[in-house]
């Protein structure tokens, strides 16, 4: 595939970081962070234009899922609202758009995987709010690439580098039990991303590495790849565990349209080794 003019907004996020390492080499890109683009303003759509990119990866979103919560209108203006404007600005500049989407689109009430042309139906303020932008995406952007991911770790700030921490200043750590998903390693969906643009297949796809398991069993795998299994893990439910926000309780992904394509991810053990060495090395 040619070289191309990529325009990456979130860059400065624990995805649009690994977007960057994934591209850099064989792209020229435009990284845009929240200081050089007002995603929730109607001026987005010129700041996307003015990009002149080829296709623009849109990871930016306002993911504080309890804050969305409490203000669902801000979910609204920056995830739906926000994502319709560089739609637009796709738009403007006949560029191609890769949207990154969410586990959380899903109710979470279904018994098997999700599919990737299963029916969303959130039941949250965060999901409703990126559902909204997968609409605008769709309708606005015939060449676009929805790539949902879910329970990503790769940052600085993630569920792994959370359960460390709370294994370091405690003797035991709750976590809940009955919340099942897809954990995904930034550096993996990264570079599935980066795979799927090569070949203008358009569409929905789902980049979770493969396999599905509980916060709690995450946890645990987190404690013992990191010689910490002394930590005592206690499950709760997700009824014991209060918060703004609703949780999907079980929002497992199946990546069949990306595997087609052979766009595979490594199960989610792998990844996390991957990533543990990462941080110990």
């Amino acid at each position: 595939m040619h070289n191309m003019r990529i325009a990456i907004t979130g860059a400065a996020g624990q995805l649009g970081r690994a977007l960057q390492a994934a591209l850099a080499d064989r792209h020229d890109l435009v990284l845009l962070t929240h200081n050089d683009i007002e995603l929730a303003a109607p001026a987005a759509i010129s700041q996307i234009a003015a990009t002149a990119a080829d296709l623009v990866i849109h990871s930016a979103a306002y993911t504080n899922v309890d804050g969305c919560a409490r203000d669902p209108e801000r979910a609204y203006r920056a995830n739906a609202l926000g994502t319709r404007y560089v739609a637009l600005g796709c738009r403007r500049m006949n560029a191609a758009l890769v949207y990154i989407s969410t586990n959380e689109v899903f109710d979470g009430a279904a018994a098997h995987p999700y599919f990737e042309y299963d029916q969303p139906a959130p039941i949250n303020a965060y999901g409703r709010s990126k559902y909204a932008g997968e609409q605008a995406v769709r309708e606005l952007v015939p060449q676009h690439y929805i790539a949902r991911v879910a329970w990503l770790f790769g940052g600085e700030r993630n569920f792994v580098r959370t359960v460390l921490r709370l294994a370091s200043e405690h003797n035991e750590i709750a976590m809940v039990a009955d919340e099942i998903g897809s954990p995904t390693y930034t550096a993996d969906a990264a570079a599935a991303i980066a795979a799927l643009i090569e070949q203008p297949i358009y569409g929905t796809y789902h980049i979770v590495n493969s396999g599905a398991c509980s916060r709690y069993e995450f946890a645990r795998a987190i404690l013992q790849h990191t010689g910490l299994g002394h930590v005592a893990l206690r499950p709760i439910t997700l009824a014991d565990f209060k918060r703004d926000s609703m949780v999907p309780p079980h929002t497992p992904l199946h990546n069949i349209a990306a595997a087609d394509l052979g766009v595979r991810l490594r199960d989610w053990q792998a990844a996390l080794a991957a990533y543990l060495a990462t941080i110990h090395a």
